[in-house]
């Protein structure tokens, strides 16, 4: 089932700068071949259920293996008969806002 997550892995108790470790988590999410997308809070990535999971668990443990406390927060759209809602929900909204959208209400 295509599933839709927002997620933000990051360490805690390592200092001020964690690009280095949020850098590890990327690269493992990156090499995944799920597609993806970076912003400055959170990735998403969209595939099947039981394979976005894994990466998110491989992320995760990326740094936890290393014994760093690692925080995780996630937001999972389910949407059964949907696939490439990382698109579409963007092109959807950007439609209705230049006027191009015939699904407006």
């Amino acid at each position: 089932m295509n599933t839709l997550v927002s997620v933000a892995i990051s360490p805690c108790g390592t200092g001020d700068e964690l690009s280095g470790e949020v850098a590890q988590v990327i690269k493992i999410i990156r090499e995944s071949g799920l597609k993806n997308r970076t912003n400055s809070m959170f990735t998403e990535i969209e595939g099947p259920w039981d394979d976005v999971m894994k990466v998110v668990k491989d992320a995760t443990f990326v740094l936890a293996e290393k014994g760093i406390r690692t925080g995780v927060v996630l937001k999972a759209d389910v949407r059964p008969g949907f696939t490439d809602m990382m698109t579409a929900k963007v092109d959807k909204v950007n439609g209705i806002l230049k006027g191009t959208n015939t699904h407006e209400k």
